[in-house]
């Protein structure tokens, strides 16, 4: 199935939208799409998590060190590492995480 990410999920006002592409048991592929101040509150997971922005601008804390990352830029989350995001702007992402044995 061929579609453009950007389009697969729409925005909601204050709100954060997730829909999810793959979810197997070896790991899941979902895409998000945060409205401008929306967030997620510091947690950690189990896995390694990747994340690719496809629009827009966001700050992701990982371990309380700040990134600022865009459109077309990618970045790892260790596992049982705090992390949390804000947007600083409307941005959609996708987040990939893969399930180790």
């Amino acid at each position: 199935m061929k579609s453009k990410i950007n389009e697969m999920i729409d925005y909601q006002a204050n709100a954060v939208v997730s829909k999810t592409i793959i979810d197997k048991k070896a790991g899941t592929v979902t895409i998000f799409a945060f409205d401008e101040d929306q967030g997620l509150s510091e947690h950690s997971a189990p896995f390694d998590a990747m994340v690719q922005i496809v629009e827009g601008e966001v700050e992701i804390k990982i371990s309380g060190e700040p990134h600022r990352l865009s459109e077309g830029e990618m970045i790892i989350m260790p596992a049982n590492k705090p992390h949390a995001l804000k947007a600083i702007s409307k941005f959609k992402m996708i987040l990939t995480m893969i399930k180790s044995q």
